[in-house]
């Protein structure tokens, strides 16, 4: 039975949509990084390509092997949104905004993924990891460890929608048999 620790990147302090934009993460508070490190397992640790999972993961690998960064493990992608404020985009295009994230799915933003995408993408990502066998810590986004919560919870889209995911927890999913996966813990 193999367990992936999801653990969301450090704070970027951007206001707005944040997807595949490149930022940095505010990694400048030591002891958090260090009892996140120490509570985690000897185990690989692999991120998204994204800056701010590449140097969260880099902060808590220590003497883990470090697996190559997965592309499939980014953020959702807001395409004409990206950056843009909730406000911004519903001003000019409040029908679609509103759709995409109360009816999440098939809608998407112009030039970008929907949920079902980005679920297809992680889920992908994460089946590949699980095909190696034991522990993976994987340093993500929360879209990308909000689709796994759905997953392992068996949640329907806007339940899972409701879950918080901090910047720098760690949420923990046994997945057995893919009938079987669950849920162990999350801790926001």
């Amino acid at each position: 039975m193999s367990v992936l620790w999801w653990i969301r990147h450090g704070p970027t302090h951007a206001k707005g949509m944040v997807g595949w934009t490149d930022l940095p993460a505010d990694l400048s508070d030591a002891n958090r990084l260090k009892r996140l490190a120490e509570t985690l397992p000897d185990a690989p640790v692999i991120s998204s390509t994204l800056d701010r999972a590449r140097a969260t993961a880099d902060a808590i690998q220590g003497n883990r092997p470090r697996l190559p960064d997965d592309p499939d493990l980014r953020e959702i992608h807001f395409g004409d949104w990206e950056m843009r404020t909730h406000d911004d985009v519903s001003a000019e295009d409040p029908d679609r905004i509103r759709a995409f994230w109360d009816q999440p799915g098939d809608n998407r933003p112009p030039g970008g993924e929907s949920w079902h995408d980005l679920q297809a993408r992680v889920d992908a990502a994460a089946d590949r990891l699980l095909a190696r066998g034991g522990d993976v810590i994987v340093v993500a986004h929360f879209g990308a460890i909000l689709t796994q919560y759905q997953r392992v919870a068996r949640l329907r889209t806007t339940d899972a929608f409701a879950q918080r995911i901090e910047n720098l927890s760690l949420s923990r999913f046994r997945y057995a048999d893919p009938a079987e996966i669950q849920a162990i813990n999350h801790h926001p």
